[in-house]
């Protein structure tokens, strides 16, 4: 395993170069012994992305929706196994430790969904927020993309969903959320790993408490958002004993539905998440990445459709009955109400001009 050091409060332990670098460099001992240098303080830091689009679209069948819109680049919550870390190689940075914290927002991101929503070529379809990182992590709470992204789309009748592990952010939300749902523009899921603090807090340190994500669920449910669970990742031998339980959990707090997905492991993300067995489940790291290659072909990760978030074999056979027991079980069996699109109200351009059709 390659030299690095774990710091407390990120997930990835080490920064190596993204695929797209075309050196590499590793530390070697060339008789007079490696150096040991100080480990310098990693802070956050956060630049603008100006954006020239800001709608992305999506045309994979085994993904639920068409459209997304990421506030962000890169995730200050840094949990390890995040499959959007490759991302930041495109930039010419590290999935690693650059991931979470060399971060990007995206101040005209308003300006440009109005814009594209006003396009006559525009068709209404729900936009869904987290589809690649967080629209809660904590950097939302100084440049709020997210907020400006949902008063937009509440302005025109636009259907959303959310997804997120955070929890105090989606609190001062709540107002928005709450009119948008009276309108049928919005459902929302809570994602749960786990529910044991401690592994959360090496596996995701950034994220919300396991307890704080379900006080999410109750609160969003009593205010009568259509609120669900998304366990994922379901990680082999670490979490996957604990499905049952969360969604136990889940049920309790109000969440009216439920789904899973099973933890992928693309492109820099095998290397990270090997660092993170060696570092933080030494014991288990054997019998995770055994269980792993029965699920995905032999392979760390398989990425063909159909079987990317549920993987093959006797394992995730049996998980997927577990799955589907607890749901009936619980009475997580409900789907999210259908958003409304037929009230959609497409943008018009601002100015005296008057359109000649």
């Amino acid at each position: 395993m390659d030299r690095h050091t774990v710091r407390t409060g990120r997930g990835a332990g080490s920064n190596p170069a993204g695929r797209f670098e075309p050196t590499r460099s590793k530390a070697a001992d060339d008789g007079w012994g490696i150096l040991e240098e100080p480990v310098p303080a990693l802070t956050t830091t956060v630049q603008r992305d100006l954006a020239r689009s800001i709608i992305a679209r999506n045309k994979s069948p085994d993904v639920p929706f068409d459209q997304s819109i990421n506030p962000y680049r890169g995730c200050e919550h840094g949990c390890v196994y995040c499959y959007a870390r490759p991302s930041h190689a495109v930039m010419n940075l590290s999935p690693g430790l650059d991931f979470e914290s060399r971060l990007f927002y995206k101040p005209n991101a308003a300006e440009l969904l109005e814009t594209e929503l006003g396009a006559k070529s525009y068709r209404c379809s729900p936009i869904a927020l987290g589809a690649n990182t967080d629209p809660y992590q904590p950097i939302e709470r100084t440049y709020r993309v997210t907020r400006s992204i949902l008063e937009t789309l509440s302005k025109y009748d636009h259907p959303a969903t959310v997804v997120t592990k955070g929890a105090a952010l989606i609190f001062r939300d709540l107002d928005l959320l709450a009119d948008m749902a009276r309108r049928s523009l919005i459902n929302v899921y809570i994602s749960i790993t786990t529910l044991d603090p401690s592994l959360k807090r090496t596996l995701e340190p950034r994220a919300a408490s396991p307890a704080a994500r379900l006080a999410v669920v109750r609160k969003l449910a009593d205010a009568g958002i259509p609120t669900g669970v998304l366990v994922a990742p379901v990680i082999p031998v670490l979490t996957d004993h604990e499905l049952e339980r969360i969604l136990e959990a889940a049920a309790e707090a109000g969440a009216r539905s439920t789904r899973y997905v099973l933890l992928r492991l693309p492109h820099e993300v095998k290397r990270l998440f090997r660092q993170w067995l060696s570092d933080h489940e030494p014991l288990k790291a054997a019998h995770v990445m055994s269980r792993i290659h029965a699920l995905r072909g032999g392979r760390d990760n398989d990425p063909r459709f159909g079987t990317r978030y549920r993987g093959e074999g006797q394992f995730a056979d049996l998980l997927a009955r577990r799955f589907d027991l607890a749901v009936r079980k619980y009475g997580l069996d409900r789907d999210l109400p259908e958003l409304d699109r037929t009230i959609f109200k497409r943008p018009t351009a601002d100015g005296p001009q008057l359109s000649l059709l």
